[in-house]
């Protein structure tokens, strides 16, 4: 039987990623109607986070009413797993598809993500896995912390609202009496610091709406606030990888939570036992919206081609379309990649034709693998 493995990331704001293995599912049967398709909805820590475990382990899918990232309540899902573990992804709460295209980060907040956490810890539990991918807000967690029972002061012992736009302004942090009580592991969707060329500003604040001009002074404040957390709490936060995701989110979670941060897509791989799987696979299939240099850092292309790689296995990414930098890719397993368009599409319009025009690329990339010969054959 020749195996196809199907592994790709959701389509932010189009498809979920079991819709997207359902096309190249029917992409493969068209061309090896004796093909086995092993389907692995994945993510990496982003939007689908919560769908992707319970898919993978099972459990019950929850939901909650908590505070989304411009100030209004949102209906956020979450999951419990069967030994008890909570699964939540901070998209939920403060996903980029939450602001309606009112992107504003020096004020959308993570406030939500702390309300959730408290929920969880007030039900009974005592072990969450959080995904931080996919998110709208650069406040480097300070909503979370506020809701959690964090203060923050100025100089003269005023209170800091807890919004990105205010970080520069605070001097103290005072943490609360008592803190929920769960053990947190962070599952990243990238491995970026906090600050810096290849920090939470400069490479992420941009699709969240922040100006050019912007940039360097949020930066600079992050930058202060992470020595404040060093000198106040001992957490010494700057350089560790994956701090710098969700506007520095993992930088939050570490120093406010005691979170432990991991890559996700490391974590949904071996819980979907892809190295078992990929001793008999002819080729993988993965992709995510949107293949360019940022893809390399940790997301779920490169993740699920670095196991096809050790494996031996090919593995062909199909993307709804691709930016600059896609080519690093190519040096992580991903032996190949194809796109559904250029990028030129309204968000109106690809949700009128995605589902067609993702069936059309991925038929396109297994005939041309197929035609090649690059597939591992028995």
């Amino acid at each position: 039987m020749r195996r196809f493995i199907l592994a790709p990331d959701s389509f932010k704001g189009t498809m979920t990623a079991r819709e997207i293995c359902d096309i190249l599912e029917d992409a493969v049967k068209a061309l090896v109607p004796e093909a086995e398709t092993v389907k692995i909805p994945m993510s990496d820590g982003g939007e689908g986070m919560v769908e992707a475990c319970l898919k993978l382990l099972g459990g019950e899918k929850r939901f909650a009413q908590v505070t989304g990232p411009r100030g209004s309540l949102v209906r956020c899902p979450y999951g419990i797993l069967p030994d008890g573990t909570a699964v939540m992804e901070m998209a939920g709460c403060a996903g980029l598809p939450l602001m309606e295209g009112c992107l504003d980060p020096l004020h959308a907040t993570t406030r939500g993500v702390g309300e959730l956490l408290t929920l969880l810890a007030a039900s009974g539990c005592r072990r969450v896995l959080m995904g931080i991918g996919g998110s709208a807000t650069n406040d480097c967690g300070l909503g979370m912390a506020a809701a959690l029972g964090y203060r923050f002061t100025d100089g003269h012992g005023a209170e800091v609202e807890p919004y990105a736009c205010n970080m520069g302004r605070i001097r103290h942090i005072l943490p609360p009496e008592k803190l929920p009580e769960l053990s947190i592991t962070v599952a990243c969707d990238v491995d970026n610091p906090l600050c810096g060329e290849r920090g939470a500003s400069a490479v992420f604040g941009p699709q969240k709406g922040l100006k050019p001009e912007q940039i360097g002074p949020l930066d600079e404040s992050i930058r202060a606030f992470a020595g404040l957390i060093r000198t106040e709490l001992g957490p010494d936060v700057l350089e560790v990888p994956g701090a710098g995701a969700a506007g520095g989110l993992g930088a939050a979670m570490l120093a406010f939570c005691g979170a432990e941060l991991k890559p996700g897509i490391e974590l949904l791989l071996d819980a979907a036992d892809m190295d078992g799987l990929l001793k008999d696979a002819e080729l993988v299939i993965t992709g995510e919206g949107r293949i360019d240099g940022q893809s390399a850092a940790g997301k779920v292309p490169v993740g699920v081609g670095r196991r096809a790689k050790r494996a031996g296995v090919p593995c062909v990414a199909v993307c709804g379309c691709i930016g600059p930098g896609a080519e690093a890719v190519l040096s992580q397993g991903v032996t190949a990649y194809y796109a559904a368009g250029d990028g030129s599409k309204s968000m109106e319009e690809l949700k009128k034709t995605c589902r067609e025009d993702l069936r059309r690329a991925a038929l396109q990339a297994l005939e041309k693998e197929l035609e090649q010969g690059q597939t591992k054959r028995e």
